[in-house]
């Protein structure tokens, strides 16, 4: 007898009546997409710059004669815990801008006392003398003085590099106006009355640079720091009109365009026998030049000549009040850039960051159709991302807020069109020829740069906190 073997449960042995899909695709046509980049983003700030045609390859700003008083960052040295002023440093401090001896500013220097505080300590209190001058080194104050109404009211926020109390050298009579106490634990350098007097009476070159400073306070000029342009209002009768005229800059700024260059390279049998469905050369440059726009937007935002984090006026430099980016900074950010603004820009998570704050207060900004887009806002600005802003390995980022375009006297991207071979505004492609391996060479070059106009169309929230709550 012969025993027939069952077949194993749930496998069908039937035989196959038609053509496999496996066997089917061999002949189909395979659908294929573009070439995809995931360092492709938004890019909105090459998006609301308004771009100017920068001829001749450069662009003046010209602006009226400002009074220079030296309001600039302070640099420091530390070896360990010691922390040191670098000398030539000094120079940023209203009272010392310009002078040029470099031997009393060591002296200076050399006599500046460290000194450390815990939050909440006051480093200095309303009422008592003024007789010291202080240097941030590291750590977050505010400077908290008496409100119209008896109450206490926060004057400003000062941070790494920051300075006050120099002025008050000069005037050892002088009190001070508001309480200065420390926010985090911070790093303080002290120069006592008493020091600076000793270096002052030795050295006669300061004492005429403090004479010429004091004169220099005494120039007309308006809140800007502009030099006043007289008028005469709400008379009546003939009396004699004040005369006047506006003065210059006699240096004004330029801006030349930066380039960002690269050579894009095609085998040209590349070129002639693989450009179905999709030419081979152009999605290529599509690429390139994707990347290229990408390497543009974050030279506008962080090169060291032109780029917006490095040429925002140090008056508009402003610090969150606890770390966290609050509704509260972002209005401090709106007080500095009240005519006008235009739009915010911030790394994605500060953004999300400044939503978590937004939530813990209860507070639900609505968006904003920007552009076709639904964008977060505040007090009916756009908030866009920009992931140019970068995040520090401590997790602090900056915020910007701008007002932009030539007719604001705001912030203006800068190029120059009608270039050779032009691809796109400001973009050129240029064949280079074929080298003797068969090689096709492309040079693909973009020209740019930005002009901040007047130094309020940027403000700056510096040290933005990631991840922390506020207190």
């Amino acid at each position: 007898m012969t025993v027939t073997e069952s077949a194993e449960p749930g496998i069908d042995n039937a035989p196959q009546q038609s053509l496999s899909t496996g066997a089917a695709r061999n002949l189909a046509t395979t659908t294929k997409s573009v070439p995809q980049m995931q360092g492709i983003t938004s890019r909105w700030l090459l998006r609301v710059l308004p771009w100017v045609q920068a001829a001749g390859g450069a662009y003046r700003v010209n602006r009226r004669l400002t009074y220079t008083v030296g309001d600039g960052r302070v640099t420091f040295v530390s070896t360990g815990s010691d922390v040191r002023v670098i000398p030539a440093e000094l120079r940023e401090l209203p009272l010392l801008r310009g002078y040029e001896d470099d031997a009393v500013l060591s002296a200076l220097a050399d006599r500046f006392e460290q000194r450390s505080y815990e939050p909440g300590d006051v480093i200095v209190e309303f009422g008592h003398s003024s007789d010291q001058a202080f240097l941030v080194a590291h750590g977050k104050v505010s400077q908290i003085g008496p409100g119209e109404y008896g109450n206490q009211t926060t004057l400003g926020v000062l941070a790494n590099g920051d300075h006050f109390g120099a002025e008050t050298l000069l005037d050892p009579q002088s009190i001070w106006e508001y309480t200065v106490k420390a926010v985090t634990p911070s790093t303080v350098l002290v120069l006592p009355q008493q020091a600076f007097d000793e270096v002052y009476a030795q050295s006669e070159s300061l004492r005429a640079h403090v004479a010429d400073f004091q004169a220099g306070q005494l120039a007309p000029r308006n809140d800007h720091g502009e030099a006043n342009i007289h008028l005469s209002a709400g008379h009546a009768g003939e009396p004699d009109l004040p005369s006047t005229f506006v003065d210059y800059e006699l240096s004004p700024r330029e801006y030349e365009l930066s380039v960002a260059q690269t050579v894009l390279r095609v085998h040209t049998r590349v070129a002639d026998l693989y450009n179905q469905p999709m030419n081979q050369v152009e999605q290529q440059l599509r690429l390139t030049i994707e990347a290229l726009r990408e390497r543009q937007e974050s030279e506008l935002v962080n090169n060291p000549e032109f780029g917006l984090l490095h040429n925002a006026d140090v008056a508009q430099r402003i610090h969150t009040r606890s770390g966290p980016p609050t509704p509260d900074d972002l209005d401090d950010l709106l007080s500095a850039v009240w005519k006008e603004p235009t739009v915010f820009l911030a790394h994605p998570r500060a953004i999300a960051a400044f939503g978590a704050e937004c939530s813990a207060r209860g507070v639900y900004p609505a968006p904003l159709d920007f552009q076709g887009h639904q964008v977060p806002s505040w007090r009916g600005i756009p908030i866009l991302p920009c992931n140019k802003i970068g995040v520090s390995e401590t997790r602090t980022t900056s915020i910007m807020l701008l007002r932009t375009g030539e007719q604001n006297q705001g912030v203006i991207g800068l190029h120059q069109t009608g270039l050779p071979d032009e691809y796109q505004p400001g973009l050129s492609v240029r064949f280079m020829g074929i080298d003797d391996k068969a090689i096709m060479s492309y040079l693909v070059s973009a020209y740019y740069s930005a002009a901040v106009l007047v130094p309020d169309a940027l403000a700056i929230l510096e040290h933005v906190e990631l991840g922390r709550e506020s207190s």
